[in-house]
């Protein structure tokens, strides 16, 4: 079974890049177009990686991740943020909330599928 990673970002384009690497490197792909939809996810069923957006409308990507972060299943589920943001105080707020990858946009698709496969297969 392959490895599921959901991939939370209002831009449908965005998500659409991310699928077809993701799809392309062998993983599974779940989507969610808020941070609400992303809860909902990751409620639903097995997810093993997260790539989540911040500036969200519903519920934004770091309250997102904070609302994981109690979810017993997803204390250690790993997570990418992927954002425009790459200021200081922007990434100290995600990494104290939980996150494990902070990926600046326009992302590479390749830097991020090896990343994502650094992170899964160690």
């Amino acid at each position: 079974m392959s490895q599921i990673v959901l991939i939370v970002d209002d831009s449908a384009s965005v998500r659409r890049q991310l699928r077809r690497a993701l799809e392309s490197d062998g993983y599974s792909v779940v989507e969610a177009e808020n941070g609400q939809r992303g809860i909902d996810a990751v409620n639903e069923g097995p997810v093993d990686l997260m790539i989540v957006d911040v500036n969200m409308p519903v519920m934004d990507g770091f309250e997102m991740i904070g609302k994981v972060r109690e979810l017993e299943k997803h204390k250690r589920t790993p997570i990418f943020v992927l954002t425009t943001e790459s200021g200081a105080n922007t990434v100290k707020q995600g990494k104290a909330l939980g996150a494990t990858a902070w990926i600046v946009k326009p992302v590479k698709p390749e830097v991020l599928v090896k990343g994502i496969r650094g992170v899964l297969s160690g």
